[in-house]
């Protein structure tokens, strides 16, 4: 019966995932309820219901933490709707990380984790790029911020985008796993083409970001010849997939979606799947040892060195190219552009947190500060940035209660195999990035990936 509870459980981004990612009130109050449901129940069958770990309870802490603060924010918050909707999403949040913790201590169970997550992104993904390949039967919703960039189920395309990378992350792992059966690290290969057509059609730089540093991390946790090759393959068939997709005028832009350019995708997610998974397949068996030092160090040099050069990228654009606004749709030439109105929303977010350096301006008010304080004609609701965010609504205090969150996360993954967990490592790295410089936090099927791994980090944990 947990095993059944714990496979609902890790089912649940993609089912939020295809009520526009849980965003929406509605289905997070719901999602929070069975949520908390479920917990109660743990509450009374098991029988040690709390997590005795150190790493957990700090976790688990941070999270109340911040739960805490935000309600009591509602004393201060210039408005009610915002802050009450981010304390639902943080009791949601709360429930699953706890939920997490207790049902995935099994080692049977913990082995779920990672491949029902993965197949529940590939679900939504999928649901994502049916009207690409099949405009004739399907047509979802089109906003016009979205300019044909891969939007739907989420209804944001940098969560698609990020939800895919996550995904690959995850995919790639399962691949490079010698613990895994064969059937399965091939079929996590041949994912990865429609994975790496959902990041080109999301036009992300962010989710190319994210999905870089989690592999990444990934190659370093597990640094074996199979793992790299495992990942080389998924790397390859995602860019060639990718770059295919952007290529087709009817695909890249779904209002002038054509029958036969769908049709010519799909036969290209087909092959290029299909010759992921023989490549894979033939050099499961065939790749032993780890990888040389001298290796190990370039893989980390080179992936700190693009966190570095995007950074710099990203706060040393001329004020002209961060004014102006960044290239718009569905267009190759934004994976290019170093435009962008970030550095606008954290310096907003950062003075408004220099006027409530304790406690903040209360939970949801920074979409008051925007609209006082921008420079640019553009809307928003989020800092794009959860630290920068947590820091100008809740504080100093909401800045601790988030790093006891990572801090405890952190010390989990610490006293484990790395080896074992290094596809739970990457996934959560490559949210982690995500989540430092978008509103991917706010977007419960894709944050409650990342949080579904952290409670597998801190089940296991001793």
């Amino acid at each position: 019966m947990s095993r059944v509870a714990a496979i609902a459980l890790l089912l649940l981004p993609a089912v939020l995932g295809f009520s526009a990612g849980g965003f929406r009130e509605p289905q997070r109050l719901l999602a929070g309820i069975a949520v908390w449901l479920l917990v109660a129940g743990l509450a009374v069958a098991a029988p040690r219901p709390l997590p005795r770990g150190r790493p957990a309870l700090l976790a688990l802490g941070g999270l109340a933490g911040l739960l805490v603060l935000t309600l009591a924010s509602f004393a201060w918050a210039p408005l009610l709707g915002p802050a009450y909707g981010d304390a639902q999403r943080l009791a949601l949040y709360l429930g699953t990380l706890l939920a997490a913790t207790l049902l995935l201590r099994p080692p049977d169970t913990a082995r779920l984790v990672e491949p029902v997550l993965a197949g529940g992104i590939c679900v939504v993904i999928a649901e994502g790029l049916s009207e690409r390949v099949a405009p004739w039967l399907v047509t979802l919703d089109r906003s016009i911020s979205a300019g044909g960039r891969l939007e739907q189920p989420l209804g944001y395309w940098n969560a698609m985008g990020a939800l895919a990378a996550i995904g690959l992350v995850l995919c790639a792992g399962l691949a490079g796993d010698p613990t895994r059966p064969r059937a399965l690290r091939a079929a996590a290969v041949a994912a990865a083409p429609l994975l790496g057509t959902a990041i080109a059609l999301s036009f992300s730089r962010g989710a190319l970001l994210c999905a870089g540093a989690g592999l990444v991390v990934l190659l370093l946790a597990r640094p074996t010849r199979a793992q790299l090759a495992s990942a080389a393959i998924a790397v390859a068939g995602a860019a060639a997939a990718g770059a295919l997709a952007a290529s087709l005028g009817g695909v890249k832009d779904p209002a002038s979606a054509s029958d036969g350019q769908g049709a010519l995708l799909l036969a290209i997610l087909a092959g290029l799947g299909a010759g992921a998974a023989l490549a894979q397949h033939r050099l499961a068996g065939t790749l032993t040892g780890t990888l040389p030092a001298a290796l190990r160090r370039a893989i980390a040099a080179a992936g700190g060195f693009a966190v570095l050069a995007a950074g710099v990228l990203l706060l040393s654009a001329d004020q002209g190219a961060r004014t102006g606004d960044p290239a718009f749709g569905a267009t190759a030439g934004r994976l290019a552009s170093t435009q962008s109105n970030r550095y606008e929303y954290w310096d907003v977010a950062l003075r408004a947190w220099a006027d409530h350096p304790v406690i903040g301006a209360g939970s949801g008010a920074f979409g008051v500060e925007w609209l006082r304080e921008r420079t640019v004609a553009e809307g928003a609701r989020d800092a794009h940035s959860l630290p920068i965010e947590t820091l100008a609504e809740l504080g100093l205090l909401g800045l601790l209660a988030l790093a006891a969150l990572v801090a405890g996360v952190v010390l989990g993954a610490r006293r484990l195999p790395a080896a074992a967990y290094a596809g739970a490592f990457g996934g959560m790295v490559a949210w982690a990035v995500h989540a430092a410089i978008d509103w991917a936090w706010e977007m419960p099927a894709v944050s409650l990936v990342a949080l579904l791994l952290a409670g597998l980090v801190l089940a296991a944990a001793p």
